[in-house]
């Protein structure tokens, strides 16, 4: 049997009243944690590049960490997301080493900016990961 426990990983309780986290920030948690640990994360940031023009501060794994949370959260619509993550949002970006989520014009922008180069690149690496 294989374990996937973390030390890292601390659990505390309050009596006090503290919003709830969205029952799918745990399957994000254990997907980046996985990302980490088999070097993945790290090659999507040194190997993906974007010639992008108005994404400010973002980088290509801001808004790959938006994505990969969309996809896991089930919600039916970017606005939905946004707002069960809003209360998390910081945690949820420290989880890829970043410390601000995009906001959905950001987003969006980058979407509509995205060409095949770097889809091919993320593409070969999650063909070369699973392989």
């Amino acid at each position: 049997m294989t374990s996937i426990a973390d030390s890292s990983v601390q659990i505390h309780t309050s009596s006090e009243l503290a919003p709830c986290p969205p029952p799918w920030f745990g399957e994000v948690v254990l997907l980046v944690t996985h990302l980490k640990k088999q070097g993945v994360l790290s090659k999507l940031c040194e190997q993906v590049r974007f010639a992008r023009r108005r994404f400010g501060r973002y980088e290509v794994i801001d808004f790959l960490a938006v994505l990969f949370g969309y996809a896991i959260s089930g919600e039916r619509t970017l606005e939905e997301f946004y707002e069960s993550l809003q209360p998390f949002a910081a945690p949820f970006m420290a989880l890829f080493d970043r410390d601000q989520l995009p906001s959905r014009s950001a987003l969006s922008r980058f979407l509509a900016a995205l060409t095949e180069e770097p889809v091919e690149t993320l593409r070969t690496l999650f063909l070369d990961d699973g392989l």
